[in-house]
């Protein structure tokens, strides 16, 4: 190791209160910076934002698909609960309709968008285990090019039967489920302290980028196409990642082809005594005793309740009950999301300034952001969901109101910080577990 590389004991990883790589008279203890423009680092970052949009594109895209794989003639039975159909809009083309339309019930239907999640459960704590045995780059590569191809084979399922489609559904949420665990592996290995923050807000953004295009698109591929060339065309995209990743992606600094010599000593300089040898025994005891990581697993579970409640159901409900068209359902499910998104960039670039510059300590910069997104988010649901309680003339508009013209964030943005911040705690005890108990969390 480079001499540069030495760093004060009291920088250690396991002392999370202080700003790390900067000593205790707030003075630069680290290496030189590499520059941030055309960077490895900086492109694994956009890489896996892409990764993550494909990741969340094809989770999301059922939701409104589903919509339109229904055969509305089913039942005459209208609740007068319900809102009337809109009619806004241009007259939908009528040519190409050639998909079928299937007499699922509701129980079905349910059964069919939440059957994901049963997979998704099975790989999380795996998928830290393996990332960390055999390395991210595959495990992340392999698992989403699963997903690709079983959302290229659901109208072939859903033709054979709900069964199959509900088979489909969860062997993709068993792909599906090593990404994040993979990706932290991966980020233990390449995000040097001081930019963790920046650099996994983006990489994670992806996620709320796919869903904000994955919606509207979706519901505009069904209005002039069919529901079938949803799962085609991004799974088309999907395949284009897979490629991408694939020639351009290392597991680590060390043996990536195209990092400068400055940036690879920078990162390994960095992150010295975070990647020193350790044995393969991992402390279970230890992880399910830390009340810290019970913390961030209770943050993070009120985080996704909301977040996958909305996400899977949200379609279904404008649809269903509001009587928004197809193409008017994917816009309008997608607001909160774009929200979560643009909030997402900025709490990674606030939280890594408040560290670097303000010279705030990690562990305080963490509380007040989750404190600042879960509290407001906690306040809210009754007043979001009053003006959808049974049919009244002004319950569109007031939905559309509150999405678009409320100056408090939708739901998930109100946590969006909260829910960044829970995901860069992990590196913030060991994180040379922080695979392993990310994978705790995810569960």
């Amino acid at each position: 190791m480079d001499s540069s590389c030495s760093r004060s004991d009291s920088d250690s990883e396991d002392s999370p209160q202080r700003p790390l790589l900067r000593d205790g008279h707030g003075g630069s203890s680290g290496p030189e910076k590499a520059p941030a423009c055309c960077s490895s680092r900086y492109g694994l970052a956009l890489l896996s934002c892409y990764g993550f949009f494909v990741a969340y594109a094809l989770r999301v895209n059922l939701s409104v698909a589903m919509v339109d794989m229904l055969n509305a003639n089913r039942t005459g039975n209208v609740s007068p609960s319900l809102c009337p159909a809109r009619s806004e809009g241009p007259a939908r083309p009528i040519h190409n309709r050639s998909a079928a339309l299937y007499d699922w019930d509701s129980e079905t239907q349910g059964w069919i968008l939440g059957s994901f999640f049963y997979g998704y459960i099975l790989t999380q704590i795996p998928g830290g285990y393996l990332a960390r045995r055999y390395g991210a780059k595959w495990l992340l590569g392999l698992g989403i090019l699963g997903t690709v191809v079983f959302t290229l084979l659901t109208p072939l399922a859903a033709d054979l039967g709900a069964g199959y489609l509900i088979a489909v559904r969860i062997l993709e949420g068993v792909g599906e489920g090593v990404t994040f665990p993979a990706m932290h592996a991966m980020w233990a290995s390449w995000a040097p302290p001081l930019e963790r923050s920046r650099l996994v807000t983006i990489s994670y953004a992806g996620a709320q980028l796919g869903t904000v295009v994955a919606l509207p698109l979706s519901g505009q591929i069904c209005f002039y196409l069919d529901w079938t060339y949803v799962f085609y065309v991004f799974g088309a995209v999907g395949l284009l990642w897979f490629l991408l990743w694939t020639l351009l992606v290392s597991d680590g600094p060390d043996s990536h082809r195209r990092i400068s010599p400055q940036e690879k000593r920078y990162i390994t300089c960095s992150l010295k005594n975070e990647l020193s040898p350790s044995s393969d025994r991992i402390p279970w005891g230890s992880i399910c005793r830390s009340m810290s990581l019970w913390a961030i697993v209770v943050a993070h579970f009120s985080y996704n309740w909301t977040f996958y409640t909305l996400l899977t159901l949200l379609p279904t409900y404008m649809s269903n009950i509001l009587g928004f068209s197809i193409q008017q359902n994917g816009m309008l499910s997608a607001l909160p999301y774009l929200g979560c998104w643009l909030m997402a960039l900025l709490g990674g670039q606030v939280a890594d300034r408040l560290r670097e510059t303000c010279l705030f300590s990690t562990a305080t910069v963490r509380k007040a952001l989750s404190v600042t997104g879960e509290v407001p988010r906690g306040a809210r649901p009754r007043l979001s969901l009053s003006p959808l309680k049974g049919y009244d003339s002004r319950a569109p508009s007031l939905w559309t109101s509150l999405r678009t013209s409320d100056p408090r964030p939708p739901l998930p943005r109100d946590s969006v910080c909260a829910h960044a911040c829970n995901k860069y705690s992990y590196w913030d005890g060991r994180p040379r577990r922080v695979f392993t108990r990310y994978g705790i969390h995810r569960l």
